[in-house]
């Protein structure tokens, strides 16, 4: 997932409400904990998945480096330790402990960690308390990249705990909610007009003045007209599609695609299984039976693009996504509302655009034109990862509601599954 970038938010208003906001932000991250017990806090499942303790911990490092370390000389760590198990991949910051050990480091212990998260929370809100009367102070966008780098790892906290109940064979239930049926949806499109466009964050338009740097500076592209689909491609969609052959056809799939289908051997997106003719899914609610109409979610660029190409269809540029989305409100089902499971809405139109599912798009993860990486160890965190990677636009089911934005670029490699990523089909305009 996309992470930290830019030091230079718009308008950080240096008041009360910067620390009012830290602490909730702060308290949303261990809330999403409240479901589990000690056990469930130290598993990581695979390389990609993290333990929630870690997730905890990193995100305390990430403001007692980058925020109290440079900007308040009386603050102290808990432990030294910390900066190297706690480090994901800031080499300017210092060594780093393997990612795919980070499950077999059982102390500190969980209560260490919340003690941890504690004392920083002291310290940052202290030196919040110092500082309000400064609204130039540097502290303060380092602060506010801070939050929407904790909101990010709010959504891989369920992602990752998702996919860590799903190896169990107990198949435990994060949240032993009833999830409601989706409606069925007509489809319709969306036009894109021919001609130039302008794309990319820039101050002041379109409600959102934070940004992480990989979504500046604004520039022009041209787009050929297109038309993209109101809503994102369903379970039931995707089903015919396993039922006419699609993971036996190499035919509707890039080669290395195909590849991987043939060395994974998938046969259905993750956390589906078959049970004679029907489907049953795994959610954050435990097992459940395939909801037809609900959005596809946790299938790779490898399949959305094979998925795409048997519809007769492709997906969208992310360009093409972020022109046919502006004017259509920040608004879905985000974490925010409790269930972490897509749905639907009978209201015809456009729908699905943020929240639901992330939807991925046909663009390699690259610079804009003029794109400059943020100064020091926080300049890692996008631009050295412009290689091997799709963007996905919108937002989750998984993902805080005020930390989706219009412009913001997702990416992930090309058979990740273990996210909410689904497919919004795109079509030339004819």
């Amino acid at each position: 997932m996309t992470a930290a970038g830019t030091l230079a938010p718009a308008h950080v208003v240096a008041t009360p409400a910067m620390a009012e906001r830290f602490r909730v932000v702060r308290q949303q991250t261990e809330a999403l904990c409240t479901p589990l017990v000690t056990e469930d806090y130290v598993v990581s499942s695979m390389a990609d998945v993290s333990p929630t303790k870690w997730h905890l911990a990193h995100t305390s490092w990430f403001f007692e480096t980058f925020v109290l370390a440079p900007h308040n000389e009386d603050y102290r760590t808990v432990d030294p330790k910390y900066a190297f198990l706690f480090n994901s991949y800031y080499v300017q910051a210092g060594e780093r402990h393997c990612r795919a050990q980070r499950g077999l480091v059982t102390r500190p212990t969980v209560e260490q960690v919340y003690e941890y998260r504690a004392h920083v929370d002291e310290g940052v809100l202290h030196l919040i308390d110092r500082i309000a009367g400064d609204a130039e102070h540097p502290a303060w966008p380092l602060i506010e990249t801070g939050l929407h780098h904790e909101q990010q790892h709010q959504e891989l906290l369920v992602t990752d705990i998702k996919h860590v109940f799903f190896t169990n064979p107990m198949r435990p239930a994060y949240r032993a909610a009833s999830l409601p049926a989706a409606p069925e949806v007509t489809q319709g499109w969306k036009s894109v007009a021919e001609g130039l466009h302008e794309v990319g964050h820039a101050d002041g338009h379109e409600g959102a003045d934070f940004h992480f740097d990989n979504e500046a500076p604004r520039h022009r592209t041209f787009l050929h007209g297109c038309d993209l689909a109101h809503r994102l491609v369903t379970n039931g969609e995707y089903a015919d599609f396993i039922r006419d052959g699609g993971y036996r056809r190499p035919e509707l799939w890039l080669s290395a695609g195909w590849a991987t289908v043939q060395d994974a051997r998938w046969t259905a997106p993750l956390y589906w299984e078959r049970h004679g003719d029907a489907w049953d899914e795994f959610t954050v609610a435990g097992v459940a039976p395939l909801d037809r109409h609900a959005p596809v979610t946790h299938v790779s660029h490898y399949e959305a693009d094979a998925f795409a190409r048997w519809a007769g269809m492709r997906l969208p540029t992310e360009y093409e996504w972020e022109v046919a989305a502006r004017g259509l409100p920040v608004a879905g089902r985000f974490v925010d509302a409790g269930l972490c499971h897509p749905s639907a809405d009978a209201t015809p139109g456009p729908q699905q655009w943020y929240g639901d599912a992330w939807q991925w798009t046909s663009s390699a993860y690259l610079a804009y034109p003029g794109y400059r990486p943020a100064v020091g160890a926080l300049g890692e965190y996008n631009g050295k990862f412009m290689s091997d990677q799709w963007v996905l636009r919108g937002a989750s089911c998984a993902t805080p509601c005020s930390h989706a934005r219009h412009t913001y670029r997702n990416f992930f490699p090309s058979d990740a599954r273990w996210q909410f990523s689904g497919i919004r089909l795109a079509r030339d305009s004819r």
